[in-house]
């Protein structure tokens, strides 16, 4: 559901899909070309959410921000499905993994991966091509190579096309 909280209206850009048991509410832009999934929730209720164009915010996802403050998610991100993003900057091309926590002030630079239940404390900083895994999170020695970025393009531009499919190929079946 896409909802007025107060005087915010919530901005979709073009091509962009919203679930039908998703909630965008309040101070949130969207960017063109998104997918917000089942059960994502954005709210934009006493702080901002700004989300790139591209982006993927799959399944269960919760975004949100502190009074006054602002939620910064890039182009190209993928938020994966149960992760939550709170009062936090993820960088473009990004990913963070399946119940995924970025804290408060927290930065995920670009094509930084943050895996699977890892957890970004407060103001921590996850550089650009850095893996970091656990709680809380470590940064791995190794990078996100060329090769990988190519693969999780293709991932990526799959969501930008489900935001396409969505609209016409989603038909609610009667009990």
């Amino acid at each position: 559901m896409i909802s007025v909280f107060e005087s915010h209206v919530p901005v979709l850009g073009p091509d962009s899909y919203v679930h039908p048991s998703a909630d965008v509410l309040g101070n949130v832009q969207i960017g063109a070309g998104c997918w917000i999934g089942p059960g994502a929730r954005i709210r934009g209720d006493y702080g901002r959410i700004a989300i790139g164009d591209c982006t993927a915010v799959e399944d269960n996802c919760v975004v949100h921000a502190r009074p006054g403050e602002q939620t910064t998610i890039g182009n190209w991100v993928t938020l994966g499905h149960g992760c939550i993003v709170h009062n936090a900057t993820v960088h473009d091309w990004a990913i963070i993994g399946m119940g995924a926590i970025v804290s408060d002030w927290a930065e995920v630079g670009e094509w930084a991966i943050v895996a699977e239940g890892a957890v970004v404390r407060q103001r921590q900083v996850i550089a650009p091509d850095c893996i970091a895994v656990g709680t809380p999170a470590r940064l791995l020695e190794k990078t996100i190579t060329d090769e990988v970025k190519e693969q999780w393009r293709g991932f990526k531009q799959e969501y930008v096309d489900l935001a396409r499919r969505y609209p016409v190929g989603l038909k609610p079946v009667a009990p």
